[in-house]
């Protein structure tokens, strides 16, 4: 009897066989399904280490070990510290190099330092490590105070791994230096040879090579007359490059640390960089390497990395690292990345709640567009992407694009969804049948100017209420000043004759939030300023939308918790689950840990949190311990 054949296993027999004869080892054609960020925080004290995050895009990214370090720097370097971490997957598919710089800042200061770190493993999560001191190796180098940022490539000609790092002789400029690495990535086998230097005195550091089309691409950060990222390229990997002129930089901020990545499945690449006077990444992305989009819009980070590289790692590679240092458990902040302002809905269309937010990490506040995330369960959040865009979609503003609010409305028998925002210190309305959008701008600012009486203050933070008794809509706003009015049945003109000043007392400073509970209307508001870690919620209760706010002797809402390192808790909203009278509240505070040292930044690098809220059985509300833990999935 003749078996069928199973064309599967012909298929596969097929690929073993053409792998063989081409000389690709078969574990290194594993689909490539997701990035390993590795990367190290800062100048402090224990900064200087290793860390790893993941990520499933190539652009929002989640640290593993709540951003700690996975490896003990006192264990594997000679100082202490490492830096400039660097990752590359080995020819045969499953082993990996990682090389770092061997300092300290936090305790040697700025050198010298003559050693870098050699790692080598084959699971990514237990690594042997060997220091390589240069000055005590090469005796032709005793001079060298500066060992940087060193890298790893495979040479194909030489059939070996090729280091490559910048040094410093005496005061001389920082040169690119380059040698091979024993069989068992634990020493040199070669003294160092020049590979790249700019000229004209001038520095040559954190370099980057990447292989496209036969060409070998150097990316480099100059020194001395002009700072930036700028490219060389050879034909061969060892010699020849020739630098080309243009910065590739897309920002006028002091950067570092290039690293280029090739998004998995597709022909474009992702050239990043180290806003180290900022305290953030610049992503930009390439089909050439030539020129570059910057993408920050679409990246997103729960932590703050210092100088990394990524590399595409296997579904099989992401699962063991999660199950080393996952942290799946820890659900503040609930949006993964930089924002702030936030105001959630309950889709009665959708079912679905919807969080939509400043989007923050701007200097000075200076966002553009508005994004919106859905989730069913208050926890696991999907960015449904940019729902209103101020350059693109509103004529009156082009800048300032915060805070925003959002009513659903069931209009001639079809769900209408009325967003409030502020650009340019004005309050604008745009309309859309769905809760993600797109949305229409109605054409014109609905609030450009302050109210009767008052002469201070800015027209923003509005904040739409729906009574649940009457069924009117009512729109607060106001820094400085609280008011309200009635909003008028088409949801994008406001009864003028209806404005009430509401301002509670001195706490306020802006952020209302209008709820109802139980027979009572709740006042929430934001004292402070965003930029302090003092930034806090406190409440009020009123009888009616429009009534006097009446103050609770004890009326602070939410405050900061420095053991926890949490810090300016503010500008909040606040949902009920359909049908229970459970409730959450939503706020911003300070990105955590790195928030509360970079001082008035931390204001506008802000991330978004969820906690429990709850009521004493008088109605009161309970003082809201903020958290890192965050809530569990609600049904």
């Amino acid at each position: 009897m003749k078996r069928p054949v199973n064309p599967a296993l012909v298929i596969k027999a097929f690929l073993i066989v053409f792998l063989l004869l081409h000389n690709v080892p078969a574990a290194n054609a594993q689909k490539k399904t997701a990035y390993l960020f590795t990367y190290f925080t800062g100048n402090g004290k224990g900064e200087e280490a290793i860390h790893f995050a993941l990520s499933r895009d190539g652009y929002n990214y989640k640290a593993l070990n709540q951003d700690a370090a996975v490896l003990n720097p006192a264990a594997i370097s000679a100082t202490g510290g490492v830096r400039d971490p660097h990752i590359l997957r080995a020819e045969d598919g499953h082993t990996f190099y990682m090389v770092a710089t061997d300092m300290q800042v936090a305790k040697y200061a700025w050198g010298p330092n003559t050693a870098l770190v050699m790692l080598k493993s084959d699971d990514l999560i237990n690594w042997k490590s060997v220091s390589v001191n240069i000055t005590k190796q090469y005796k032709e180098f005793a001079n060298v105070n500066r060992v940087w940022a060193p890298q790893t490539i495979y040479d194909k000609e030489q059939r070996k791994y090729m280091l490559y790092w910048s040094m410093r002789v005496g005061n001389g400029p920082d040169i690119l230096y380059y040698a091979y690495a024993n069989k068992d990535f634990t020493g040199l086998v070669s003294a160092p040879k020049v590979l790249f230097a700019a000229g004209d005195n001038k520095s040559t550091i954190d370099a980057d090579i990447i292989n496209r089309e036969g060409k070998y691409n150097l990316f480099f950060k100059t020194e001395g007359s002009g700072n930036g990222i700028k490219k060389a390229v050879s034909d061969r990997l060892t010699s020849g490059y020739v630098a080309q002129d243009k910065y590739l930089q897309q920002t006028t901020d002091p950067v570092e640390g290039a690293g280029v990545f090739k998004l998995n499945n597709s022909n474009d690449y992702i050239l990043m960089y180290d806003v180290y006077t900022k305290g953030k990444y610049q992503f930009t992305k390439s089909s050439d390497l030539e020129n570059f989009k910057v993408i920050d819009q679409m990246v997103t980070m729960n932590f703050h990395p210092r100088h990394g590289t990524v590399m595409p790692i296997t579904e099989s590679e992401y699962q063991r690292l999660m199950a080393r240092w996952g942290d799946n458990d820890l659900h503040n902040p609930a949006l993964k990345g930089l924002y702030a302002d936030p105001e959630i809905l309950y889709s009665h269309k959708t079912n679905k709640y919807y969080i939509y937010p400043t989007s923050d990490g701007f200097d000075g506040w200076s966002g553009t567009y508005f994004k919106t995330f859905s989730s069913t369960d208050l926890v696991n959040w999907k960015d449904e992407g940019i729902i209103l865009d101020l350059k693109k979609d509103v004529s009156w503003a082009n800048r300032n694009a915060w805070a925003p609010t959002i009513a659903e409305k069931m209009i001639n028998g079809k769900y209408k969804y009325f967003y409030y925002f502020c650009a340019a210190q004005k309050i604008g309305v745009a309309v859309s049948d769905s809760p993600t959008g797109p949305f229409k701008d109605s054409g014109k600012p609905l609030i450009d100017k302050l109210p009767a009486g008052i002469k201070g203050g800015q027209q923003i933070d509005p904040d739409v209420f729906t009574d649940p008794k009457t069924g009117i809509s009512y729109l607060y706003w106001g820094n400085g000043y609280m008011t309200g009015a009635v909003l008028n049945k088409d949801m994008i003109s406001i009864d003028t004759t209806t404005i009430k000043v509401l301002t509670p007392d001195t706490s306020f400073r802006e952020g209302t939030e209008v709820f109802y509970r139980k027979g009572k209307y709740y006042f929430m508001w934001s004292e402070d300023d965003t930029r302090s870690e003092n930034y806090r919620v406190r409440y009020g209760t009123s009888t009616s939308p429009l009534g006097k706010i009446e103050i609770p002797a004890n009326n602070l809402v939410l405050a900061k918790d420095a053991d926890n390192a949490i810090y300016g808790t503010g500008h909040n909203c606040v949902i009920q689950i359909p049908g229970k009278d459970e409730w959450y509240i939503i706020y911003h505070r300070f990105n955590r840990p790195k928030g509360i040292t970079m001082g008035d930044a931390a204001g506008y690098n802000r991330e978004v949190c969820i906690d429990k809220l709850e009521f004493n059985s008088d109605g009161s509300v309970k003082r809201v311990v903020p958290t890192v833990k965050g809530i569990a999935p609600v049904k």
